[in-house]
């Protein structure tokens, strides 16, 4: 019975379905919320679900040491990849309001809060469950090239239910997000960090009155769109557009260097061994 539950599907498929469920849940109270305190409810879950997290790991997978989300680097990692989010955002929407995509005016009607609440509840749950629980899992089982692909293409096929999606969206998303994240992940070898990128990503973009992956937000200010949506993402917003796809290869693919220059890219001939966790990259 332990060998069946310590197979990585079964654990991952088992996790998953535990944070997601216990993070619909979570999210309809703060969503019912008002104000501060529901970044407060947001932050709570979020807690929860990484205790969840930890517990899957341990007791499920069989992983001793949880280092992936090991307390003593949280704070400079969460800062570090939020600081990669903001670049990430700023450098997209510079390049569309240059190009003559967008246009921003000062909303009168915004609420932060929501959208803070929001962000922080996404990045959590949704990387707990795919760089924490699917990627890991399939690294054992095909190593990290393949389970980096797997996972990616996993992570747009899910946002083909938000508002608006589209094909096109979902494999921008696949390209943007799904390799970014997972290069993220695989260079720091912490969940912190990726947490943190996810989290400004959403934070920042909302902010900005732009669509988050088709959901509108009330931002501080109203986004007009002008031209091809190829190029503004159109409803859906800026993850539908082809810039964020080509800045996001150029953060991924030195992130991706990095992590194979310092070991921490597990192949399938590896995958057998005792040694599945290469040492965390401070």
């Amino acid at each position: 019975m332990r060998k069946i539950i310590q197979f990585p599907l079964v654990w991952m498929f088992a996790g998953a379905f535990i944070l997601v469920v216990f993070g619909s849940i979570f999210s309809r109270i703060f969503i019912g919320s008002d104000g501060f305190i529901s970044i407060v409810l947001a932050l709570a879950g979020g807690v929860l679900s990484i205790a969840i997290y930890w517990l899957i790991m341990r007791f499920l997978a069989g992983q001793r040491n949880v280092e992936e989300i090991h307390r003593k680097r949280a704070g400079t990692e969460t800062i570090f990849g939020a600081f990669v989010g903001l670049i990430f955002i700023g450098v997209s929407v510079g390049v569309i309001v240059l190009l003559g995509g967008y246009t921003f005016t000062w909303s009168t009607e915004h609420s932060i809060t929501p959208i803070f609440a929001l962000a922080i509840s996404a990045a959590i749950v949704e990387e707990l469950v795919f760089r924490g629980l699917f990627l890991q899992a399939m690294e054992r089982l095909i190593g990290s090239w393949i389970a980096l692909a797997v996972t990616s293409l996993f992570f747009g096929l899910a946002h083909l239910a938000n508002p608006g999606a589209t094909i096109w969206s979902s494999i921008a998303i696949f390209i943007e997000a799904g390799v970014l994240l997972g290069a993220g992940f695989l260079w720091r070898r912490n969940l912190w960090f990726v947490m943190g990128l996810h989290f400004a990503w959403n934070a920042f973009e909302g902010m900005l009155g732009i669509p988050v992956s088709g959901m509108a937000l009330d931002g501080l200010f109203e986004v007009q769109m002008t031209g091809s949506t190829l190029l503004t993402g159109g409803s859906f917003g800026l993850e539908a557009s082809i810039v964020p796809m080509i800045v996001s290869l150029l953060i991924a693919i030195p992130m991706l260097i990095n992590a194979y220059r310092n070991g921490n890219i597990i192949s399938k001939k590896r995958k057998s061994s005792n040694s599945l966790h290469p040492p965390p990259i401070i």
